[in-house]
């Protein structure tokens, strides 16, 4: 027991001892008078006697120490994190102990090698003063530098607990949500806000975010999302006045439409500096942190939304490249918007394979036309469908509107959609999985936003191949707005029927119920108008809707006459219907859509050199053919009867 103790806690069993030998030793005699038998006897004694006083000791020593601990402990825990009274507030042991334990959040952990020439070439860009730097997200040694390189600042360190383990990309954003509230209140996830951080009177917030760009999804993560939406929570609330400038050090862009490019100061390697604007900022942190509540209340009608707008600064805006067969649907489109009472601009981007005579027709609608080059998406084989789909990122360089609402021409607008002006870029409905549908969404034109979009069309690969898969990878933080305003003319597989009644039901409402009616698969123009055309293939039945149809057709018949004409079939379609009709005809589709007799005037309307349509069934599918031909003349063509044509 002694030598465990050593020499450092010599206790009062061991000083009697010391005194007891040099007794012995003046003594010689009595010691040497002691029988064996004594010794052996005392010594055991003496042993138990030091034990038992030294573990009492040492017991009573380890409580006081204790206590002692965790009233330091408690006393540290429970000070506060940032002291807006002293010259430097640095972290107490206990944030460094949180911060740089091995169980930390490792979603947070950045591994940038932080280059600080690029910090103080982006800080050089700051007209006002840093005397207070809000430090988040970096570790002690980082924060550390940041004192050595910035001398002259106070350096406040800015504390954000993680989100939940719960917490997935894929809970903030639900493939669905109970959009009518009929048996469940969608709420989202909660994530921690930052602490102390209103009115604060921070200078710059200073920001380093993960960024793992060799891992699938690497934009899709809520670390990396939470840490921007608390960026942009302090940026707003830190001075009563003005926005606080944002500094983010890292790999990948932030969030191009919550810290936009045009609020981009400076950019020098990984350094990313912001001024936000405040109005823009707050507009932004009321809505959702994801898809998991709607933006938009589904009840709302439109005199609650309030938005007036600036109208001179919005516009709807389409695009038409590589073929003419979406004229007819543009011009549809144009025609319901005026239907339902919207003066905003109507803008359309064409390319030279459109022609004068089509672009004459779409200026009728209404239309105002830009021409542009085509953008190849670099992944896409050649004739693919998807070559030529990304000159959509066009549309960002509309930059004479602040605000474009974008609308694919194979839609109907049923009930005014201007109120969605008011929402930020991207505004869209959802689609599948996390992602949202880009046939309706809102977008901020910028050329700088334009110049992301090209940057990484090598890199960034497209879910699908088209363009709307490659802008759910740049733009992954969406609101979400109720299907109604885009809703997809489709009966999912597995749809009970009395969803699939429901669903008929909207397609034809009156007065409308839907704000957007999406055409999905062949499309209404380019079917006859006594039938949806669709029921005659039988992967496409899915989109098939008579209801749907005669909506369409409704919006067409109350276009000018002169517009019309934009819409008639030619002879190639007219053969590729009627070899539909008749394979229908050969299966004995139950539907029996192909039994009914054809009244459609453009069956028997011809405008073209060549005008037996008939003749071409013996020849089907031998050929590619693109319908590139375009009418110069006013239709007037013999009537052609569907009761002349052979079997096959």
């Amino acid at each position: 027991m002694r030598g465990s103790m050593g020499n450092h806690s010599p206790n009062p069993n061991e000083h009697r001892l010391r005194l007891s030998g040099s007794f012995e030793d003046s003594n010689n005699k009595r010691r040497f008078l002691r029988s064996k038998s004594s010794k052996e006897v005392e010594k055991p004694y003496q042993t138990y006697t030091q034990e038992k006083s030294s573990k009492c000791k040492i017991s009573t020593l380890k409580l006081v120490l204790l206590i002692i601990i965790c009233g330091t402990f408690l006393t540290l825990l429970h000070s506060p994190t940032v002291s807006h009274n002293e010259q430097d507030s640095r972290p107490s042991f206990v944030d460094r102990w949180l911060w740089e334990r091995p169980s930390a959040d490792a979603r947070y952990i950045s591994d940038l090698d932080i280059n600080w020439v690029d910090i103080s070439e982006s800080l050089s860009k700051l007209t006002e003063g840093q005397d207070k730097i809000g430090l988040l997200n970096f570790n002690e040694s980082e924060i550390g530098r940041w004192r050595e390189e910035v001398p002259n600042s106070k350096h406040v360190v800015l504390h954000l607990d993680s989100a939940g383990k719960d917490v997935t990309w894929e809970s903030l954003y639900p493939e669905w949500i109970d959009e009518e509230e009929e048996s469940e209140v969608p709420v989202c996830p909660s994530l921690p806000r930052p602490k102390n951080y209103k009115n604060s009177d921070i200078d710059l917030i200073a920001v380093k975010l993960p960024c793992r760009k060799s891992a699938h999804n690497w934009s899709r993560d809520v670390a990396r999302l939470h840490l921007q939406l608390a960026a942009a929570r302090i940026s707003a609330s830190a001075k009563k006045d003005r926005p606080v400038p944002v500094l983010f050090v890292t790999d990948c862009f932030p969030l191009p439409n919550l810290f936009t490019c045009k609020e981009l100061v400076k950019r020098e390697g990984n350094a990313w500096l912001y001024k936000p604007n405040l109005d823009t900022l707050n507009q932004k942190l009321q809505l959702p942190v994801g898809s998991c509540e709607l933006s938009l209340p589904v009840k709302a009608k439109e005199t609650e939304r309030g938005y007036s707008g600036t109208p001179h600064r919005e516009a709807y805006a389409t695009i038409l490249h590589s073929a003419h067969v979406y004229v007819c649907g543009a011009i549809a489109a144009a025609q319901s918007i005026r239907m339902v009472g919207s003066t905003r601009d109507f803008v359309i981007l064409v390319d030279d394979t459109i022609s004068e005579y089509h672009r004459s027709g779409l200026a009728a609608a209404g239309w105002k036309i830009r021409t542009i080059e085509r953008i190849r998406n670099p992944k896409a084989e050649e004739n693919a469908y998807n070559e030529w789909n990304y000159s959509k990122f066009r549309l960002w360089q509309l930059t004479d509107y602040d605000k474009i609402i974008f609308i694919d021409a194979d839609l109907l607008i049923l009930r005014n959609i201007d109120f969605l002006f008011g929402m930020p870029e991207i505004t869209a409905t959802g689609n599948n999985a996390t992602l949202f549908n880009s046939g309706v969404m809102v977008i901020e034109p910028s050329n700088c936003t334009f110049q992301l979009l090209m940057d990484h069309i090598n890199e960034i690969e497209s879910y699908n191949g088209g363009d709307q898969g490659y802008l759910n990878e740049i733009f992954t933080w969406w609101h979400r707005i109720p299907k109604h305003m885009n809703f997809l003319k489709h009966f999912w597989e597995g749809d009970e029927e009395e969803k699939k009644v429901i669903k008929t039901t909207l397609f034809g409402a009156d007065p409308p119920v839907l704000y957007v009616l999406h055409y999905l698969g062949l499309k209404p123009w380019l079917c006859f108008r006594d039938y949806d055309c669709n029921w005659n293939v039988d992967i496409l039945q899915e989109f098939a809707s008579d209801v749907a149809h005669k909506t369409w057709w409704k919006v067409h018949d109350a276009m000018p006459e002169n517009l019309q004409k934009f819409c008639l079939l030619r002879s190639k379609q007219k053969a590729g219907l009627e070899w539909d009709r008749r394979q229908a005809e050969k299966g004995n589709f139950t539907d029996r859509h192909w039994n009914i007799t054809i009244t459609d005037e453009r069956l028997k309307t011809c405008f073209e050199d060549f005008c037996f349509w008939e003749s071409m069934l013996w020849h089907w599918g031998e050929t590619n053919w693109t319908d590139d031909k375009s009418p110069t003349t006013v239709p007037t063509a013999p009537a052609i009867t569907q009761t002349a044509l052979p079997s096959l």
